[in-house]
């Protein structure tokens, strides 16, 4: 089974955005936000994830990404 990646993060730091600026544009609190940036959440409801999408001026695909399980081998086998 694979799971879904947050890159919050990626694009943040891509915008140049603090996490609270973040926060507080996307009426979000800092530590909910802070929970899915470190992929812990286990749901998003769409009106965030649209506007993340909409203050990150990005795509939902920009912000989750799935990885299988296989994926997961390949770069382990990478690493070693």
């Amino acid at each position: 089974m694979g799971k879904i990646v947050v890159n919050v993060d990626v694009m943040m730091a891509k915008r140049k955005i603090s996490l609270s600026e973040l926060a507080d544009k996307v009426d979000i609190t800092p530590a909910n936000l802070s929970i899915l940036k470190t992929g812990k959440a286990k749901a998003i409801r769409f009106s965030t994830l649209e506007s993340l999408c909409k203050v990150l001026k990005c795509q939902p695909g920009d912000i989750l990404e799935y990885v299988s399980d296989d994926d997961d081998a390949d770069k382990r086998k990478k690493t070693k």
